[in-house]
């Protein structure tokens, strides 16, 4: 397969955005820092939000005129969908659909909604996506660096009627606004984009990686290792590894270990990881691709979350999260932070 283009700002075409009004519906994560990189970058913004939020005053302290959702879908022209999956059907039907006039542009940030089916929208509307491959505060940091965060831009319906072209051209534009076409940004489909994203995060970085940790950790304290000495080894020293292949791969990585990690390393991870394992794996890509994953999540949602809270809250009780607490209290040098039971402010988010 040929490599994929990788567009860069002089791609795209900032006119397009000018005179326009763009609403981001959501003010979290994704939501503030595709507002403020927009707004920093001198296209006209708008934010819309469910009366009471607790982001109605962050947002207005960050220069924002702030709507309900359905005004602020009558206002703009272009409107990005910035709120948890699971919410998206319900606001779109309730606030989004009915005050969305034809040739109107809706930005999703990710595939499941349009994809998995949760929302059809109408025929006569733009519906893209623009995906920052990196966390909000990230992409707010690097911009304000004036660096950016790459990320994928799709189209998954033109408007009828509109100009064909304009809904790649908007999305590649948005992208240029919120700084991604400074490093890069490649354009996917949102069924590919939903596939690789939720087999990505099951299979491997959160997952695979999570029960990888807890196993290794288990079969070390089982073994009647210290449960100190298998945390660092199994779960600690991980980031090490991480971060040498984000910055060089997985070569760059081994280049960097001692040569008994690396013959370790090419003879006996395949052991772990096998054909055993990349079956699984194709059963939960299977699963993602013929929407039995979305079905059975929108399910559990619908339901009260009553599996998915038992399951985390197992998690929580496990030895390795109770080691792992103590000895990070050790590392100095490491932030540390109860993220579960903070309640972090929005602007401590925002000007980060």
């Amino acid at each position: 397969m040929a490599p994929a283009r990788i567009y860069k700002e002089k791609d795209a075409n900032k006119s397009i955005l000018k005179g326009k009004t763009l609403a981001v519906i959501g003010y979290g994560s994704q939501g503030h820092a595709h507002a403020l990189n927009l707004k920093d970058s001198g296209y006209k913004v708008i934010i819309g939000l469910y009366p009471k939020s607790k982001s109605i005053e962050v947002a207005k302290k960050q220069g924002f005129k702030v709507m309900s959702t359905a005004e602020a879908v009558k206002a703009a022209d272009i409107i990005m969908v910035s709120v948890p999956d699971m919410k998206q059907a319900e606001i779109y039907e309730k606030d989004i659909e009915p005050n969305l006039e034809a040739g109107k542009t809706l930005i999703f940030l990710h595939g499941l909604s349009i994809h998995g089916g949760l929302i059809k929208p109408r025929k006569d509307i733009n519906v893209i996506m623009v995906a920052p491959k990196g966390p909000g505060h990230t992409v707010r940091s690097q911009y304000c660096e004036n660096k950016g965060v790459p990320a994928l831009i799709a189209v998954a319906q033109e408007g009828k009627g509109v100009k064909k072209g304009l809904a790649k051209a908007i999305a590649l534009a948005w992208a240029d606004g919120i700084g991604a076409t400074r490093s890069g940004v490649i354009e996917t489909t949102f069924q590919e984009e939903m596939e690789t994203d939720l087999f990505g995060e099951q299979a491997v970085l959160c997952g695979g990686v999570s029960a990888l940790i807890k196993a290794g950790f288990e079969t070390l304290v089982e073994a009647g290792y210290k449960p100190e000495m298998a945390y660092f080894e199994c779960c600690h020293e991980l980031k090490l590894i991480v971060d040498l292949i984000n910055q060089s791969g997985i070569s760059g990585m081994r280049f960097s270990i001692s040569e008994t990690a690396k013959y370790g390393d090419v003879t006996r991870g395949p052991r772990v990881i096998n054909a055993a394992t990349k079956r699984e794996m194709k059963k939960i890509l299977g699963e993602i691709r013929s929407g039995k994953f979305t079905k059975e999540w929108v399910k559990e949602y619908k339901s009260g979350l009553k599996n998915y809270n038992k399951l985390l809250a197992e998690g929580e009780k496990h030895q390795i999260e109770k080691v792992g607490q103590r000895l990070r209290s050790l590392m100095p040098w490491a932030a540390k932070q109860n993220i579960k039971g903070a309640q972090a402010s929005y602007s401590a988010i925002v000007n980060k």
